[in-house]
């Protein structure tokens, strides 16, 4: 349901406000999980997409000339505020919002979560995710294209297994173990690799985006 979508996503939104909230400045300037990304930088990413609607993501995407990485360097410029504080501020003036680009709403919990721990794991801080959250996640990058940020042809050559929640995906070797760890791994996150085991993890760490 829209109405459940939206509940999850701004739960996330909202945990994430209160992870930031007590930041030091070298806190902030830490590099994240996402390659030439601080965790100020990933904020306001996560500010950009939250702003996004379907109009303005082909629009934006026409301007960037139709390179995604452009597009969303020009959206983290826009919304980095000139402190951290300041982008946080922004980041809680739209954590209610419910627009989205052209894709299925499930994306809006992949974007909490994944970026959540693009910023959290390099901090040192953890969140207890909702499992339904993880699993939603991680089903909608099993069926989405890599085209489309997704990890569709991964997970033909890998099946993955959780270890804490009942969820199984995927075809060739095997691979258990978490399943945000799961979802980190299909996501391109390259840290999570080692929370995992499994003839079926080397085929995860060779399919990773470069």
């Amino acid at each position: 349901m829209t109405e459940d979508v939206w509940t999850l996503v701004h739960a996330e939104r909202a945990a994430l406000i209160g992870d930031l909230v007590h930041l030091d400045d070298e806190q902030w300037r830490q590099p994240s999980l996402c390659d030439g990304w601080t965790v100020h930088d990933v904020l306001a990413h996560l500010i950009d997409t939250a702003r996004t609607t379907r109009l303005g993501f082909v629009i934006a995407l026409a301007r960037a000339r139709l390179d995604f990485d452009r597009q969303n360097t020009i959206g983290v410029e826009r919304e980095r505020g000139d402190t951290p504080q300041e982008t946080l501020e922004r980041f809680r003036r739209v954590a209610s919002r419910r627009s989205t680009p052209p894709a299925p709403l499930d994306s809006r919990l992949v974007e909490e979560v994944v970026h959540g721990e693009d910023i959290r794991r390099p901090l040192g801080l953890s969140r207890s995710y909702p499992t339904e959250v993880v699993i939603r996640s991680l089903r909608l990058q099993a069926r989405t294209p890599a085209a489309f940020g997704g990890a569709k042809e991964l997970v033909a050559r890998a099946r993955l297994t959780a270890t804490d929640a009942d969820l199984s995906v995927g075809a060739g070797p095997d691979v258990r173990g978490p399943v945000l760890s799961l979802l980190l791994a299909v996501s391109g996150r390259g840290v999570a690799l080692e929370d995992l085991e499994g003839p079926g993890v080397s085929t995860l760490a060779a399919g990773r985006p470069s």
